[in-house]
Order: structure tokens, then C-alpha cells, then sequence
């Protein structure tokens, strides 16, 4: 059920629709990996990179996805290995399992982003039904290119207004844009030390992803720059503070209730494809001939160099994921014959931080679309905004690809 995106917009015009969100998850430490489905050893097939992309058992066994001593996170591609003719490159592709309603926030803190000629990483939201249940790209470049990419991808009909308030560069207003939204509508950030060795120089640093009935705001901080309030984020989380976003996708010009739906985190590394390996970018900041369509040079000058040298620095170091929601509901799917069904629950969070699941009553998500939270009223039009950011989407389910 959709209810009328004016209501809330006329009640909350500012990107802060509702002010505070709760605590429901933290991946981080030595259990950053759980909560987290690994690949199946085939290779990209989605955006056509060189790489396979490892179950859990031999990521981990190659030490390509681990926790140092830093207590940070690693996921990184192979960059020992040699690879011959024709063959791909190990990497890795998580995603989370639980998926988030409208009405979260996320907060990503690295240390580290992968880069490096052919290097393609990500960290990305996606829908059930990918791409057409949206699509968040919150960290994303290529090559050696300076800057962060941030975008959305959906079907017809959203789009980012040309008076829109934010810091980044917008580089392509038809978030449809594109074979199956390919190109998306596109914020190139502007600000100083957001991608490559600019980034690890300053010590990382932290995005945050307001996904709202308002909209989708993204904020970028540089280690030096994030602010307490982020930082320090534990029970609840208010994007109220923060000014000024890096990009931003406000309704009614994209009604994210219509096109999107709950979301889960993707975190991946892949080589060359469609966007790094286009040989006018890839030549554009790594050199070399253009090629043609029988060579591809990207894959020659990098996926099947001798010993791997060439991946040094793709890798993602991460510090932590924290998740806010609403009304601290998370949504799990669960498979029922062929249909996976998303059921609600709310996160308890224990005396040292982390947080399990209970499921609440009414949640159960059907085709008939019925549901509701069951964690109580709240006044007034945050009651509206947890209803349709949580509830609505609780009560969905769609068919197994």
C-alpha cells in the first residue's frame, strides 16, 4: 500500500523527515562477517568484470576477506596469484542478509578503498528484485580516478530536480538512464580526499546514507571532519546536524516509496567491465592504447599480470557498519516454496553493543500486502513515516530469481 508522498512531504520538506533513528545493527570486529551471504565461485556476470567472486570457506581460507589486528575488516582481491589467458581473478562479493526499510540510515567507516588500474569496488544497497527495486550506490570509482561516484538506478520515472541542494556535481539527472538503469542519475563528490591515495592519506573516512520517505541523502566526511555526532552515534542517529549533503534525491521529484524497496548492504571488488574497462576511461587515467573489440586491454595490462602486484591497494579496511532505522525494525526474508517472504523484527541490542533479532507479531509479509509493525503507535506524522518506511515494506515478498 502507498499512501500519498504530499502528506508527508508537506509535514517534513527538509531532507530530515524524521530527526532520530535507532540503533539496530553494527557489523564490525571479529563478527563483522557474520550476518553477511558470500559468493558462489562464479564469475561477475552483472557488470562483466574478471573476477570470481569466492564462497565464505575460501575467501577467508585465501585471506581475502578477514579481520586484522586492528579489529577492521578486509576484503580485498587476490594480489599473490598468477592467472593466465582467458581465466578471471579471486575477489570477493558480500551482502547482507537481513534487508532495511525505508527509514534508515547507514553508516560506512573505512580506512581504505580499493583502487588501482581495473579496480571497480563498491558499497551499494539493492533491492529484492534487482535493479528494479532501486538502487543505492554510496561508495563507487574506478581506475585512478580522484573522487567518489554516488548514484541511484531504478525504472522510469525518478529523477533528481535541477535545483537541488548538495555539495557534489551531477552528472546525469534520469536515475533510469541507461540498459536496465545502467547509468543511473550520478553526484560526482567535490570535496577533497573521498576516493584512491588521497583518501588513506587523511586516515579514511565515514559516508552516511539517509534512505527516507523524503529522499536519499548522502554525506561524506574526511577522517578529520566527521562529526561528533556520528561518531559517537550509539542508541540513535539524527541527520538533522549535518548540513549539507554530498548528493541528494529528494522527493517528489524520485517517491522512494514507488521505487524502491527494503534494501540490503553489498559490499564488492571487481576488475575491468563495463565501467573501468571502457577503454577510453580506463586510458583516460592508467595510459596505454584504446584497444578495440577484440582486446581488451585493461583485462592484459592487470588481471593476468605475473604475481598480482597490481591489486597492492584494492582492498576495502573498514572500521565498522552501523544501521538506524525508524523504529528499529530490520526485515529478514525467509523462503517459503518459491517465494522469499520478508518478516519484520526489531533489534535487542545486548550490554555490549550488538544487537539480535525477535520477530514481531503481524509482520509475516504476504501477496495480500497485510501487516503491521507491532511495536506500538508513534504520534502523529512520525507514526506515518514509520508506517510506510517499515510496515508497508514488511508485508512484502517476491518470487526467487
Amino acid at each position: 500500500m502507498h499512501l500519498a508522498i504530499p502528506l508527508a512531504y508537506a509535514l517534513f520538506s527538509s531532507h530530515s523527515a524524521l530527526a532520530a533513528y535507532s540503533f539496530v545493527k553494527e557489523y564490525s570486529g571479529t563478527d563483522f562477517f557474520n550476518g553477511w551471504d558470500f559468493g558462489n565461485g562464479t564469475y561477475d556476470s552483472t557488470t562483466h568484470g574478471h573476477v570470481n567472486y569466492l564462497n565464505q570457506s575460501d575467501a577467508m581460507s585465501q585471506k581475502l576477506a578477514y579481520v586484522n589486528d586492528a579489529g577492521h575488516a578486509i576484503v580485498k582481491v587476490d594480489d599473490f596469484s598468477t592467472v593466465i589467458w582467458e581465466n578471471k581473478r579471486n575477489s570477493v562479493r558480500i551482502q547482507t542478509t537481513d534487508y532495511f526499510p525505508i527509514g534508515s540510515v547507514f553508516v560506512f567507516d573505512a580506512t581504505h578503498i580499493p583502487f588501482g588500474c581495473s579496480v571497480w569496488p563498491g558499497f551499494w544497497t539493492k533491492g529484492p528484485n534487482w535493479p528494479t527495486d532501486g538502487e543505492i550506490d554510496i561508495v563507487e570509482s574506478v581506475n585512478l580516478m580522484g573522487n567518489n561516484q554516488m548514484a541511484l538506478h531504478t525504472p522510469p520515472g525518478c529523477t533528481q530536480p535541477s535545483d537541488v541542494t548538495q555539495l557534489g556535481k551531477t552528472s546525469g539527472t534520469d536515475c533510469s538512464a541507461g540498459v536496465d538503469s545502467a547509468t543511473g542519475c550520478a553526484v560526482e563528490e567535490t570535496q577533497p580526499n573521498s576516493f584512491g591515495t588521497d583518501f588513506v592519506s587523511a586516515g579514511g573516512g565515514v559516508w552516511a546514507t539517509q534512505f527516507d520517505v523524503s529522499g536519499v541523502y548522502i554525506w561524506f566526511w574526511t577522517r578529520k571532519a566527521v562529526p561528533d555526532s556520528v561518531t559517537n552515534a550509539k542508541d540513535t542517529i539524527d541527520p538533522s546536524s549535518w548540513g549539507t549533503p554530498s548528493a541528494a534525491w529528494p522527493t517528489p521529484s524520485c517517491d522512494i516509496s514507488k521505487y524502491f524497496n527494503a534494501q540490503q548492504l553489498v559490499i564488492d571488488i571487481t576488475l575491468c567491465g563495463d565501467w573501468a574497462g571502457q577503454p577510453n576511461l580506463y586510458q583516460s587515467t592508467c595510459g596505454g592504447p584504446l584497444g578495440n573489440s577484440t582486446v581488451d586491454i585493461c583485462y592484459i595490462d592487470n588481471v593476468i599480470n605475473t604475481n598480482g602486484s597490481n591489486y597492492a591497494n584494492a582492498y576495502f579496511e573498514i572500521s565498522s557498519i552501523k544501521v538506524f532505522t525508524v523504529n528499529g525494525t530490520v526485515l529478514t526474508p525467509t523462503v517459503s516454496g518459491s517465494s522469499t517472504v520478508l518478516s519484520s523484527a526489531t533489534a535487542s541490542v545486548s550490554a555490549n553493543g550488538s544487537s539480535t533479532n525477535s520477530n514481531t507479531n503481524g509482520t509475516s509479509g504476504s501477496d495480500s500486502g497485510s501487516g503491521s509493525s507491532g511495536n506500538g503507535a508513534m504520534p502523529g506524522a512520525a507514526a506515518y513515516l514509520a508506517m510506510l518506511g517499515a510496515t508497508a515494506l514488511a508485508a512484502f515478498s517476491w518470487t526467487l530469481l
